[in-house]
Parts: C-alpha cells; structure tokens; sequence
C-alpha cells in the first residue's frame, strides 16, 4: 500500500513536471508569435515519455512488431529507457506503418488506415507533445480537427451558429482528392520549418514520413502522404492546411470579400459560408489553383456551391415573382459535413431553422455494421449479444444524438432491434424466434433508447 502511494505521488510530480515544460513552451509561442524553436528535443526525457505512455491507448491494434500495450507495459522503464536513449543518440529507426482497410461509406470504396508500433505511438506522442503548445497558438479559430479541447460537435455547432445568422447563405463545399496520401514532404517539412527547427525533431518527423507502408506481406514506400492513424498525422495535416488554407484564408481571401464569410474545418473537411454569392464564385474559382499549388487536388465532382439561403431569405422572396411554381415551391439545397446531413426545417414555432440529421451514407454504413457484428456473433448467449449491442447503440447516440436527430436516431434503433432479431431467428431451424417470441425477450434485454446526448444554441428568433 505504501509503495503505491509513493507511486502516485511520484507520477503526479512527474505530470507536474511535464506540464510546466509545455506550459513554458505556450507562453513563448504566445508572448514572440516571431520566434522559430532551435532546441526543444532535450526536453524529453523519462518523466516525458512517461506521460507520453500514459496519454497513448493501450487497446490499439498491433504494429507491424504485432507486440501490443499489454506486453510493452510488462518492462515499462525499461522500454521507455531505451527508447529514450535511442531518440537522443540519434539511432531511432522508425518501424513501418501496417495499413488496413475500412469500408468509406456505402460504394464500397475503403479507407487505408495506417497502425504504427506501440512504441513508435509513444514516440509520436512524445514528439506530438512539444509542437502542440507551439502550433496551438497559430492556429486559427476555424480549425476543429484533432486539436486539444476541440472537436467535431463544436465544428457542426460552428456551421449551425453561421449558417443560422448568414440566413443560410451560400456554402462552398469542398473535397480534397485523398489528402492523407498526396502530402508533398518537401513542403510539409518547409512548413514546420517555420516554427520548428530543432535537427532532432524534424529528422525524426523526416523518418516518420519516409518510414513505409506494409500492406499484407508488401512493404511499399512513397515520396508523398501522411499514413492516416499515426499520431502524429493529424498534427502535421494540420500544420499542411494551416498555411496552405486556413492562413491563406484569413490574410489574403477575406479582406478582399463584399461580404461576410467564415472558414469551418475539420482536418481535411471543411466548409466556406458565404454571405454573397459574388464572394463565392470568386473564391470557387480560384480555391483548386490553390491546393494544386501544393501538390493537392480538388474533387471536382464533389466540390459544389449551394444556394443554402433560408426559404424566407428577403432575397429569395424578391426572386421568386419571376420564377414558375416548382422552382419556388423547391427548398434549398442541403449539404453535408462530418457524418451530418444540414438542411432548412420549420421548428415549433414556424420559423425556418437550420436542422441536421444523420447522412445517409453513414446510416446505412452503421446498421451494416451491425447486421455483419450480429451475423458473425449469432451463436453468443444472448445477455452477452445485448451487452455488446448496448455498447454499441450508446456509441452511435454519442455522436450523432444532437438535437433535432431524433428521428434518425429512432431509425437506427428500430433497425437494430429488427437485425437483431433476424440472426436470433437464424440460430436454428426448429425453433424459429418469431416477433412475439423476441418482444418477450427484448422485455428483459430492452435496447437503450434514442436519446438526445449533445444540445445545440436555440435559434434567437425568425429568419429574415
């Protein structure tokens, strides 16, 4: 009992510690926005990569090395010694990345994810731990994507906030051509270059880059791409679009627009809200130069401008004299950003409000989860089949349960239930679990049901 009480307070002096050096690194960043950091890797040290360890999740997949959180924890000090020795002498090799595929909507297509080692998550981490003190200051306001107390919720709440006070507006929806994969690596390490230029941390972010892809039994490498799932990916993209669009944006393009407009992104998703169409159509215009200056490219077919304006937009009322009866009977146009589908709805009141609703891509992509999880797993006892689909509608609510979702919501649970169900009733032949059979059933093991777990601003009043 003694030597755990001397072990907490021994890490939380060294929590105590670590937080200090970044707190240090903040304050510089924000009192000389000038200053470009020389030396920052002879922080790292024991207690360092020790705080690194604890911030990593220990469940992951396993590396290309297949050894998982579990059993480096058996000779955690170690582990982290050498590791540490290994990054100050120089001699780090970064192991590759070991990719696998996840379905990307319902077309079948898939995402490459990339799973680094353990070990190497902790290093990124480590490494991932001094520049964010740094970047968290350059950063802009509209960014949301994988940054500290941010998240995708606050970008869809930034979207309503806009949208709603814009009347809608136009809304210049872009899609990058697989960002993760094209990241020029010249100019990413420019980029980083112009806050950071410690010799350690940019060979380091150098061999992160350069470290490899092994896919099956293929081991594959590439002079471009971020392997999406390292952790220290989502930082160094977001350093990419920081200069090449969130910067951009906000020094050059907004100052030469009519009207109001405002830059929402999420990692490579994002969304520009504009006030005038006239701004929309210039920025359009030039917005793929842009990127392709980089080395990015536009999806052209999926890059679109919306008339988003509400229904009872001043403007919209005047056009409407002039055209025939379906053109102004047809609501706006709807667009979609990190799994939510925003469209013009009436609330309680009558007045038009800007609603969301899960996309139905992503509907259907969860209920096929859902139908192969209880496919594979139909020979389970039934209490630990609840268990698990508990787990996992509770999940589906934690992200898509805002308000005004409730009828997407209720969708999915009845499916499940109904999915459910279906495989319960291909358990066997003889006894067949007919829908009155299963209400007995789901009376002792009840599905959670469609709950509201995020809410958003009321609108302050009508549209107009």
């Amino acid at each position: 009992m003694l030597d755990r009480c001397r072990e907490i307070r021994q890490m939380h002096s060294n929590l105590t510690d670590v937080s200090t050096k970044r707190q240090r690194i903040t304050e510089l960043a924000r009192t000389r926005p000038e200053v470009v950091f020389t030396s920052l890797a002879h922080l790292i040290d024991l207690d360092w990569l020790d705080e690194a360890y604890r911030r990593t999740r220990k469940d992951g997949a396993a590396g290309v090395d297949d050894v998982t959180g579990k059993e480096y924890a058996e000779n955690l000090h170690e582990n982290l010694q050498n590791l540490l020795d290994r990054l100050k002498s120089g001699t780090y090799r970064a192991p590759p990345v070991r990719r696998k595929h996840i379905p990307k909507g319902t077309s079948g297509e898939t995402r490459p994810i990339g799973i680094p080692t353990f070990e190497d998550k902790i290093a990124q981490r480590a490494v991932a731990m001094l520049l964010e003190p740094i970047y968290e200051h350059d950063f802009h306001d509209g960014s949301y994507g994988f940054r500290p107390k941010r998240n995708a919720h606050q970008a869809i709440q930034a979207v309503w906030e806009t949208t709603m006070s814009m009347s809608g507006g136009w809304v210049l929806e872009v899609d990058l051509r697989k960002f993760f994969d094209t990241l020029d690596h010249g100019r990413l390490q420019e980029f980083v270059s112009r806050r950071v230029r410690d010799g350690v941390l940019r060979r380091l972010i150098g061999k992160w880059l350069n470290a490899g892809v092994m896919d099956g039994d293929e081991l594959s490498f590439s002079e471009s791409g971020s392997p999406q799932g390292g952790v220290i990916s989502p930082l160094l993209a977001n350093i990419y679009l920081h200069y090449v669009l969130d910067e951009w944006f906000e020094r050059q393009v907004k100052p030469l627009m009519r009207g109001r407009c405002r830059l929402i992104r999420y990692a490579d998703d994002f969304v520009i809200v504009f006030a005038r169409k006239d701004d929309a159509d210039r920025v359009m215009k030039v917005i793929p130069l842009r990127f392709e200056k980089y080395g990015l490219s536009v999806h052209s077919e999926k890059t679109k401008l919306l008339d988003f304006r509400s229904p009872n937009h001043w403007e919209r009322r005047r056009d409407a004299a002039s055209q025939d009866e379906a053109t102004r009977r047809a609501r706006p146009m709807s667009f979609d950003l990190l799994g939510f589908s925003h469209f013009w709805r009436k609330d309680r009141k009558g007045a038009w409000v800007v609603g969301r609703k899960t996309m139905k891509s992503r509907l259907a992509r969860g209920l096929r989860s859902i139908d192969q999880w209880c496919r594979d797993h139909r020979h389970w006892p039934v209490k630990e089949q609840w268990k698990k689909l508990c787990e996992k509608v509770r999940g589906h609510y934690g992200y898509y349960g805002i308000t005004g979702n409730v009828m997407s919501l209720g969708r999915f649970w009845h499916e499940v239930k109904r999915r459910w169900r279906h495989w319960l009733n291909r358990r066997n032949t003889e006894n067949a679990m007919t829908w009155e059979l299963f209400e007995r059933l789901y009376r002792h093991y009840p599905l959670p049901l469609p709950r509201v777990a995020r809410s958003v601003f009321k609108s302050s009043g009508r549209i107009t």
